[in-house]
């Protein structure tokens, strides 16, 4: 997993429209790009569902929120119109930004040891250096400990 003062790894994916999105797109701002595993499952609806209500937060201290799955453009676009999110979702099905950042690894699923994405956040600066590395956080509380390092 990348540490802080690592250099962000640029990519380019495809947001909830279809649209190509790249992370040097942001350069000049502080951007939050937090990877959780799978739309539409309990931790993850309640963790994008944080985000969304502390939008205006993040807005208000001009902090793009960035949240990247392996699930495909079509459930990114379901998901978002379900519970309303606000903020920037892209796919990731070929693991290129997931692997890039590290959070690919084993994880435990009912006694099996399985690959997959490991829930972590990541403030990146406006010159596209990690300034904060969160693995393996909690849905819940998430996005307000980010606004709390943030202030």
């Amino acid at each position: 997993m990348l540490k802080i003062g690592d250099k962000a790894p640029n990519f380019i994916l495809q947001d909830k429209n279809g649209n190509s999105v790249s992370l040097s797109d942001f350069l000049g701002k502080k951007v939050v790009v937090y990877f959780y595993p799978k739309d539409n499952t309990p931790g993850c609806t309640r963790q994008a569902c944080a985000f969304a209500s502390n939008y205006e937060k993040f807005n208000a201290l001009d902090v793009t929120v960035i949240g990247i799955s392996k699930d495909s453009v079509a459930s990114h676009q379901k998901f978002a119109e379900k519970f309303a999110l606000p903020f920037i979702l892209l796919s990731d099905p070929d693991l290129d930004a997931i692997k890039a950042f590290g959070v690919w690894q084993e994880k435990k699923n009912y006694g099996k040891t399985i690959m997959g994405v490991v829930r972590s956040t990541f403030i990146i600066d406006e010159n596209g250096i990690i300034e904060h590395v969160m693995p393996k956080v909690k849905p819940d509380t998430n996005a307000e400990e980010i606004l709390e390092i943030l202030k």
